[in-house]
């Protein structure tokens, strides 16, 4: 037991270093919104699939015509959930492009060990596998999206992937804004999402 402890944790600090080695520097984007900007890092070390899928929509400059924040949850807005979550939702929604993308598969938090936390960066779904341009912003700590978390039947919870650095005070100014059952009535433009790091 104590050997299998030792390679578990050599294997992690291993990782570790790695992912923070000059040359494996974590993607950092910025995403510029009509109501200002927001920077986050991207996991594609401990969230590969996630991570990987969102930075190529990036660099392909997938979210740079027609992307929106157009959904807000606050405690508030929904009244019929007994498990309340707050986090704003963005991604290509209405554009044509999207019946195109490709389904990834689903990475629980229990595989990569990322938490959603104040600031997560994670992606939205219908079901486990269906998730592929739409990601939202967890504001507070919100340990119901997890694995095994209570806010889906399926238990399942969503695939974390990244983290906002700076620009928080963007994610709940726009988490305030008017909307009608979740949706924005001005949905807030995202003008670009640029790979930076």
């Amino acid at each position: 037991m104590r050997k299998i402890l030792w390679s578990s944790l050599l294997f992690f600090c291993g990782t570790l270093l790695n992912a923070c080695q000059p040359g494996n520097r974590l993607p950092v984007v910025v995403i510029t919104t009509s109501a200002g900007e927001i920077t986050a890092t991207i996991d594609t070390v401990r969230a590969p699939i996630s991570g990987a899928n969102f930075m190529k929509l990036v660099d392909a400059g997938a979210y740079d015509t027609g992307a929106t924040f157009y959904r807000v949850v606050r405690p508030d807005n929904q009244p019929d959930n007994d498990v309340k979550i707050d986090v704003i939702q963005g991604g290509l929604r209405n554009d044509s492009s999207v019946g195109n993308l490709t389904p990834i598969a689903h990475e629980t938090t229990e595989a990569t060990g990322l938490k959603h936390l104040d600031g997560t960066l994670s992606m939205a779904r219908s079901e486990p596998g269906s998730a592929s341009s739409e990601f939202f912003i967890c504001i507070g700590d919100q340990p119901e999206l997890d694995f095994n978390g209570k806010r889906n039947p399926d238990g399942q919870g969503f695939a974390a992937f990244g983290r906002v650095t700076e620009g928080m005070d963007v994610v709940r100014r726009i988490q305030q804004l008017q909307d009608s059952i979740q949706i924005l009535t001005e949905p807030v433009k995202i003008v670009s999402i640029r790979r930076v790091q």
